[in-house]
C-alpha cells in the first residue's frame, strides 16, 4: 500500500454530468447541533444543494443512503455556498446560497424521526435578495466591527461591490479600473476587502473608505466626481504579483497578526497585512485549488495545494512537508472534523466526486512465509531451460506477422449498414455530374461490461467519402451500458474512393489501480458500405481498353443472382453481361463464360476495375458459402498489368515533381514581392520624395504571379490527392492478382499490402502534401521492396548484408521502383515465399526452378539485363488475352482458346 496515496475515508459522485468550482463547498456546522461535527454542503451549477454527515461503517466504503441528509433542487445555478451568522437577532447560524442574480439565506433544521430511517432535514428561506447585477463570487465577516453577525459582500462581473447589513442593502461601490472580477477575501483584523485586478495587481480597501465613498448608483465621470459629494474611493496597498490568482484566503491565528495568501498560476505568495511580501514559492505544477491552515509548529503555516497532476502537496511555509495522490482534480479543499474524526481532508473535483481522506497509511499485517530450502537439481534446470525455450520457439514461428492481442471484453464494437439509403440524402449539397448523390447511414453500438472514462470514437472512410460526423466522445459509460450513435456516409467528389471498407476505432481508458487516469484501451471494428453508393446500373461496353480474366473452378453463376440491384431491364434478361457506371462517370463491364468457368471485368481505365473485381470475388465467396461449397477458389493466369500499373505511378510522381516546382517558384516570388514591399515603403518614407521607377507597376504584376502560383499550387495538390486515390486502387488490384496468381496466403498478402500501402489515408494533422513530399510513397515502396527482396525473397548472404539507407529521399525517376517491382514478382514466380518470421533472414532452400533466383542487380547494367529477361514473362495483358467479337455484347465464350 502506498505511503503517499491519500487513504479513503469517505468518497461519492455527485448527480450525473454536473459541474463544480472552488466556491461550491463549504464544511460547517449548519444545522446548530452543537456537537462540533460539520456537515460538507455542496451545490452545483446545475442548481442542486446537497448536504451530507458521512457515517462510513469501515474506511473506504462509498456513500449510503442515510449520509445524505438533504437534496434540494433550487432550479438557479449555484456559484457559492457559505455558513455564518447571517440572521438579524440570533446568533445561530445560517446557509448563504449566491445564485447569478440572487442571494437567498436558509435555515438548516432537523427533526428526530420516530422510524429506523433516521432524521428528516429541511431547509427554510429565510430572506433573499434580487440582484440587479450578475454575481461573481461574494465574501462575509464582521464588517466595520460589528460584534455577533456577519454582513454580507458580493462582487458583480462588472466590478462592484455590494454589501448587505443581513436583511437589507447597505450600499455598493465601483472598484476602479475593474475590467474582470478575481477573487475577494475579507480581512476582520484590519477591516479591508482584499482582491487581485485585472491588472494582476493585489488590492486592499478599507471598509471605511468604501462606506464614505460615492454611491455606485449615482457615480458620474470623472472629472465631476472630483467636484460632487463624498469622497473618492481610493485603494489602501496594492501589491504586483505579475500573474492572475485563483484564490485568495485570510490567515488569523492569533491578534497580533494575519496573514494573505495568494494562490497564483504558478506562484503562491504569503502577505502582511500592509502588503508586504511574507514568502513566496514557486510550484512545479499548475495548481487547482488551496488552503491554509494552522501549523503545530510555532510561528508557521500550513498549506493544502491541489495541482492538476492528482496531487496534493502540503506545505509548511515554503518547506514541502508531504505530497500524497488522489484519484480526481480537486477543484475545492477544505478539512473539517467529521464523525468524531478530526483533520479529515475533503475533496471535489470539477464533475462532482466527492471524497474525505486522510494522509498515511494502514498497518500491514501480512507476513512473508519462509522460504522453504531445498536442494538445486542442475541437470534438470538445464532441460527444463530447454523446452521452455524450445515452446517460445515454435510459438514464434507459428503466430502470424501480426501480434496476437487478449481478448477484449471491457467493450464491444459493432456496425451496421442500412440496408436502404436515406429517404432523404445527407448529400443535398453535393453534385458530381447529373446523378443525385445517395447517402446510406451506418449505426455504431458500444457495449462496456466495465465502467469506462473518456471514450472516444473515430469513423474513417476512404476520400472521396465522406462522413457527417466522425468524431463522438463518452466522457463516462456506466457498467452493463450501450450507446449506440449514427451517421451518414456519401460521395463528394468526381472519382471513386480507393475502398468501400470502413473503420470504426474506439480509443478509451479502463480504470485501474495502478493508475488513477486508467489504462488506455484501443478497439476497432470495420465495416463495409454497399457497391451501390457510388455505383448505378449502366450499359455494357462492346470494347475497353483494359480487361481482366478470373478463373474459378466452379460454374459461373448468374450475374444477376450476384448483383441483384444492378439488372437493366433493356438488355433482354441478359444474366451473363453486366455494366456498372460510377457516379464519376466511368463504366465498367462485367461478363461471365458460358462455356468455361471464367468472368471478364473490362473498362477504359485500369484503376476502374478494382472495385468490381474485389466486390466479384466477395460476392462468389459468400454465394458459395451459402450453398455450403467450401472448397470455391479464384485464381488469374494472365500476365500481370504491370505497364498500366507503371503508367499510373509516373503520373503520379510527375505531379509530385511537379508540386515541388510550383512551390520553390511561388517561393521565389514571394521574397521578391517582399523586396519590393520594403524597397517601395523606403521611398515613401523619403523625406524627399523620389520616382517610384515603376515599382509599383512590378508589385502589382509580382502580386498577379502570386496569386496565380497559389491557384497552381492548390490546383495541383487536389490533382495530387486524386491520382493518390487512383493509385491506390490500382495498387489494390495488382496485389489482388499476385495473390490469386501465386495462391497466396493471408499472411502473405499482408505482407504485400504492408510494402505497397504504408500511406493508407491522408490526416488533417500531418496534411497530405507532407506526407507526399517528406516521405513519398515511391521512396517508401521502394525501400519496403528492396528490404524483401534482400530478406526473404533473397537467394545468397551477400544480398542480406547489403544495408538499406536510413533516409529516405525523393528519388530522380521512378525506374528503379519500377525494376524493384518486377523482379519481385519475377522471383515469386520462380517459387519465392514471403515471410517475416525469426528465420526469414536465412537463406531459403525452396525448390527453385533452372537457374534459381536472380539476385539483386548492383549496377544499372544488370538492372537492365533482368528486365530485358522478364519481359516475355510480364508484358501487356491485353495483347495477350484473347479478344473474341462480343456480337450484341454476347457473353464471353472461350476467352483462352
Amino acid at each position: 500500500m502506498s505511503l503517499f496515496k491519500a487513504r479513503d475515508w469517505w468518497s461519492t459522485v455527485l448527480g450525473e454530468k454536473e459541474e463544480f468550482d472552488q466556491g461550491c463547498l463549504c464544511l460547517a456546522d449548519v444545522d446548530n447541533t452543537g456537537n462540533g461535527q460539520d456537515k460538507i454542503i455542496v451545490g452545483s451549477f446545475m442548481g442542486y444543494l446537497r448536504i451530507f454527515n458521512p457515517h462510513p461503517v469501515k474506511t473506504g466504503d462509498g456513500a449510503q443512503a442515510e449520509d445524505m441528509l438533504l437534496e434540494v433542487y433550487l432550479r438557479d445555478p449555484i456559484l457559492q455556498v457559505e455558513v455564518g451568522k447571517f440572521v438579524s437577532g440570533t446568533e445561530m447560524l445560517h446557509l448563504a446560497v449566491l445564485h447569478s442574480r440572487k442571494l437567498c439565506v436558509y435555515s438548516v433544521s432537523g427533526t428526530l424521526g420516530n422510524v429506523e430511517h433516521g432524521n428528516q432535514y429541511q431547509i427554510k428561506l429565510m430572506y433573499e435578495h434580487n440582484l440587479q447585477r450578475t454575481a461573481c463570487n461574494m465574501t462575509y465577516g464582521s464588517f466595520g466591527g460589528v460584534k455577533g453577525r456577519d454582513l454580507i459582500c458580493i462582487q458583480s462581473m462588472d466590478g462592484m461591490l455590494m454589501v448587505f447589513e443581513q436583511e437589507s442593502y447597505a450600499f455598493g461601490r465601483f472598484l476602479p479600473g475593474s475590467l474582470l472580477p478575481g477573487p475577494l477575501a475579507y480581512s476582520s483584523r484590519t477591516d479591508s476587502f482584499i482582491t487581485v485586478s485585472s491588472c494582476r495587481q493585489v488590492e486592499s480597501y478599507k471598509y471605511q473608505v468604501l462606506a464614505f465613498a460615492t454611491d455606485a448608483d449615482k457615480r458620474q465621470e470623472t472629472e465631476q466626481q472630483k467636484l460632487g459629494s463624498g469622497k473618492r474611493l481610493v485603494v489602501d496597498w496594492t501589491l504586483n504579483i505579475g500573474e492572475q490568482a485563483l484564490d485568495i484566503c485570510i490567515v488569523s491565528f492569533n491578534q497580533s497578526a494575519s496573514s494573505v495568501f495568494v494562490l497564483g498560476e504558478r506562484n503562491f505568495f504569503c502577505l502582511k497585512d500592509n502588503g508586504q511580501i511574507r514568502f513566496m514559492k514557486k510550484l512545479d505544477c499548475s495548481p487547482s485549488c488551496f488552503l491554509p491552515y494552522c501549523s503545530v509548529s510555532e510561528g508557521t503555516i500550513n498549506t493544502l495545494i491541489g495541482n492538476h497532476n492528482h496531487m496534493l502537496h502540503i506545505y509548511q511555509d515554503v518547506t514541502l512537508k508531504w505530497a500524497t495522490q488522489l484519484p480526481h482534480i480537486p477543484v475545492a479543499v477544505r478539512v473539517g472534523c467529521l464523525h468524531d474524526l478530526k483533520g479529515v481532508i475533503v475533496t471535489l473535483s470539477d464533475d462532482g466526486h466527492l471524497q474525505c481522506s486522510y494522509l498515511g497509511t494502514d498497518p500491514s499485517f501480512f507476513q512473508a512465509p519462509k522460504v522453504e530450502s531445498r536442494e538445486l537439481h542442475y541437470e534438470e534446470l538445464d532441460i527444463e531451460l530447454k523446452e521452455l525455450q524450445k515452446i517460445i520457439k515454435d510459438v514464434n514461428k507459428s503466430q502470424g506477422i501480426w501480434p496476437m492481442t487478449e481478448r477484449e471484453d471491457d467493450l464491444k464494437v459493432s456496425a451496421m449498414v442500412s440496408p436502404k439509403f436515406d429517404s432523404v440524402s445527407q448529400a443535398a449539397d453535393v453534385e458530381v455530374g447529373t446523378d443525385l448523390v445517395p447517402s446510406v447511414t451506418v449505426k455504431v453500438t458500444l457495449q462496456n461490461r466495465l465502467a469506462l472514462q473518456k471514450a472516444k470514437l473515430s469513423v474513417y472512410v476512404q476520400p472521396p467519402l465522406v462522413l457527417t460526423c466522425d468524431q463522438f466522445t463518452f466522457e463516462f459509460m456506466a457498467p452493463e451500458m450501450s450507446r449506440t450513435v449514427a451517421f451518414s456516409v456519401y460521395l463528394k467528389g468526381s472519382y471513386t474512393p480507393s475502398e468501400l471498407e470502413g473503420n470504426a476505432v474506439v480509443s478509451y481508458s479502463r480504470p485501474s489501480d495502478i493508475n488513477p487516469d486508467g489504462i488506455p484501451r484501443v478497439i476497432q471494428c470495420k465495416f463495409r458500405l454497399p457497391l451501390k453508393l457510388i455505383c448505378l446500373p449502366g450499359q455494357p461496353s462492346k470494347t475497353a481498353s483494359h480487361k481482366l480474366t478470373i478463373d474459378t473452378n466452379k460454374s459461373p453463376v448468374s450475374l444477376l443472382s450476384l448483383f441483384p440491384g444492378f439488372s437493366n431491364q433493356s438488355e433482354d434478361d441478359q444474366v451473363n453481361v453486366m455494366g456498372f457506371r460510377f457516379l464519376g462517370g466511368s463504366r465498367v463491364t462485367l461478363l461471365a463464360s458460358k462455356t468455361s468457368q471464367r468472368y471478364r471485368i473490362q473498362s477504359e481505365q485500369f484503376e476502374d476495375l478494382w472495385l468490381i473485381t474485389n466486390e466479384l470475388i466477395i460476392r462468389l465467396q459468400e454465394y458459395f458459402e451459402k450453398q455450403g461449397i467450401k472448397d470455391f477458389a479464384c485464381s488469374f493466369s494472365g500476365s500481370m498489368p504491370l505497364q498500366e500499373y507503371f503508367e499510373l505511378i509516373d503520373h503520379h510522381f510527375e505531379l509530385r515533381i511537379n508540386g515541388e516546382k510550383l512551390e520553390e517558384l511561388l517561393s521565389e516570388r514571394a521574397v521578391q514581392f517582399r523586396a519590393i514591399q520594403r524597397r517601395l515603403l523606403t521611398r515613401f518614407k523619403d523625406k524627399t520624395p523620389a520616382p517610384l521607377q515603376h515599382l509599383d507597376t512590378l508589385l502589382d504584376g509580382t502580386y498577379k504571379q502570386v496569386i496565380a502560383l497559389a491557384d497552381a499550387v492548390e490546383e495541383n495538390q487536389d490533382s495530387l490527392f486524386q491520382s493518390f486515390t487512383r493509385l491506390k486502387s490500382a495498387t489494390h488490384l495488382v496485389i489482388l492478382l499476385i495473390g490469386l496468381w501465386q495462391k497466396l496466403s493471408t499472411d502473405q498478402i499482408a505482407i504485400l499490402e504492408a510494402a505497397f500501402l504504408p500511406l493508407q489515408q491522408d490526416t488533417q494533422e500531418l496534411g497530405f502534401q507532407s506526407i507526399l513530399q517528406e516521405k513519398g510513397w515511391e521512396e517508401t515502396v521502394d525501400a519496403a521492396i528492396s528490404h524483401l527482396l534482400k530478406t526473404c525473397l533473397s537467394k545468397s548472404s551477400k544480398e542480406q548484408a547489403l544495408n538499406l539507407s536510413s533516409q529516405l529521399n525523393i528519388p530522380k525517376d521512378t525506374s528503379r521502383l519500377k525494376k524493384h517491382i518486377t523482379l519481385l514478382c519475377d522471383r515469386l514466380a520462380k517459387g519465392g515465399r514471403l515471410c517475416l518470421s525469426t528465420d526469414a533472414a536465412a537463406p531459403q532452400t525452396m525448390v527453385m526452378p533452372v537457374g534459381g533466383c536472380t539476385t539483386i542487380p548492383e549496377s544499372d547494367l544488370e538492372e537492365r539485363s533482368i528486365e530485358q529477361d522478364s519481359t516475355e514473362l510480364f508484358t501487356n495483358h491485353k495483347h495477350l488475352i484473347v479478344e473474341t467479337p462480343l456480337p450484341e455484347v454476347s457473353p464471353l465464350q472461350g476467352v483462352s482458346e
